[in-house]
């Protein structure tokens, strides 16, 4: 950990975002909150609350909110990116261009959970694309079992983080690590990513379940056999095994696909109450990582030539506007399987 306060960017003032940046605080850094409404900065800056994401939560007063994002990585040691997949990109050319014309080289860090439209890239991959090879290779992913609801409370909390670079993650993880919120390194950035992408897509059936009125045997079943097709398509692109059984795998499955916090099981629970996708979105006012991602692993799943059947029919669902009900009796009528099928290693 550093040995004295230092500065991190925040980059996105949701709810993950704010809490990340009040957690920092707490652990004695300066953070500097950047986001696009006025409005919430406004809010944050001057009655430290962010009431459309976090209606029970006091920010600590020392969070500084901006829109400028210059001021915002000026000075900074790390950069924390908290926003949406869909906007991932265009955060990431704006930034790099700052950072070139300041020549910072600041440590990189992602809590976005997803996979770009039309390219399938992971968030590592898309900050790979837009920064120097320099800055990209210092790049840590951080994911795991983690509502912004519960770390604003302080639960106890673990997650992973993850680089190419061992030390780059030890540094994070020092940075974060406090008596309420633990963190893991690890090297496998395919499978962490992959596990904390896919697994949105997997709470959305397991919200669908839910309002249609299954039972604790089939929400099991479901994430069980979820983290299964999870695990094929992560070992198929050179993940570790082990990832998917860790808390960006499992940990991070099993509390998104129960929890009431969890935007995707909650667009997933309207689905199964028969309300329309568009209305359910609409209503939601946040992003829900899960449908943009749900098409995104049907297309990488097929290029790949992994079966990935629970994936296929949320998708269906979502795009295809399927019945439910159908695409239930569709799975359960698949011909038999070996259960540890999804080993191919």
């Amino acid at each position: 950990m550093p040995s004295q306060p230092i500065k991190i960017a925040v980059l996105g003032a949701g709810s993950w975002g704010t809490v990340l940046a009040d957690l920092l605080v707490h652990n004695g850094h300066q953070v500097m909150l950047w986001g696009n409404s006025q409005e919430v900065a406004a809010e944050i800056n001057t009655s430290h609350t962010n009431r459309h994401y976090l209606p029970e939560f006091a920010i600590d007063p020392a969070v500084e909110a901006s829109l400028d994002l210059e001021a915002t990585l000026a000075d900074a040691a790390g950069i924390l990116f908290v926003i949406p997949t869909a906007a991932m990109r265009i955060v990431a050319k704006q930034v790099a261009a700052v950072l070139a014309k300041t020549g910072a080289k600041p440590i990189l860090i992602s809590a976005t959970k997803g996979l770009e439209q039309n390219s399938h890239k992971r968030i590592s991959q898309i900050l790979g694309d837009e920064f120097p090879a320099e800055l990209a290779q210092s790049l840590v992913i951080f994911s795991g079992p983690s509502h912004a609801e519960d770390v604003a409370t302080r639960d106890i909390t673990s997650l992973t983080v993850a680089s190419e670079n061992i030390k780059d993650a030890e540094w994070v993880q020092g940075v974060f690590m406090n008596e309420y919120f633990r963190l893991y390194t690890n090297d496998d950035m395919v499978g962490v990513e992959l596990g904390g992408a896919l697994k949105n897509v997997i709470a959305i059936g397991a919200g669908v379940l839910h309002g249609l009125g299954y039972g604790d045997n089939t929400k099991a079943a479901l994430i069980t056999r979820g983290i299964a097709e999870i695990s094929r398509l992560g070992i198929e692109l050179g993940a570790n095994p082990l990832t998917f059984m860790g808390l960006s795998g499992i940990g991070d499955l099993i509390v998104t696909c129960t929890s009431v916090h969890s935007r995707n099981w909650r667009c997933g629970n309207a689905l199964g109450q028969g309300q329309k996708l568009a209305t359910v979105l609409t209503n939601m006012g946040m992003v829900v990582e899960g449908v943009g991602t749900a098409k995104a692993a049907h297309e990488l799943s097929a290029q790949c030539g992994v079966e990935m059947p629970i994936s296929e029919s949320i998708y269906r669902v979502l795009y295809e506007d399927a019945d439910v009900h159908q695409e239930i009796d569709r799975l359960m009528q698949r011909k038999g399987k070996r259960e540890l099928d999804f080993q191919r290693y």
